[in-house]
């Protein structure tokens, strides 16, 4: 029996290299921005209710393709949460916590 491939790793496999890290990137970035509104969101906030953050700069920091980490800092903070930064490597479970605040 041929053993069978995952949909998507075959599509990859097929892909420039370039063009599927490119791809990948971008998806991170956008992954970044959907969870910041859904995290507003989760917490029942609208993106004017937080102090030193207008609508419009709320908006635009969840549309950011990159944010400043004080930024996101002081962003999440304003929702009553922390910010925890791990690094790790790909192929292992082990964590190393880089920023807790």
């Amino acid at each position: 029996m041929a053993k069978k491939t995952h949909p998507i790793s075959e599509l990859e496999a097929r892909m420039d290299p370039a063009v599927l890290e490119k791809a990948r990137k971008m998806a991170q970035e956008e992954s970044l921005n959907i969870r910041l509104g859904m995290l507003r969101e989760k917490y029942n906030t609208k993106q004017n209710e937080r102090t030193n953050f207008t609508q419009t700069a709320a908006s635009n920091l969840e549309d950011r393709k990159e944010i400043r980490i004080s930024t996101l800092i002081d962003y999440v903070g304003r929702l009553g949460m922390g910010l925890e930064i791990t690094a790790y490597p790909r192929n292992s479970t082990e964590k190393e916590i880089l920023l807790r605040v």
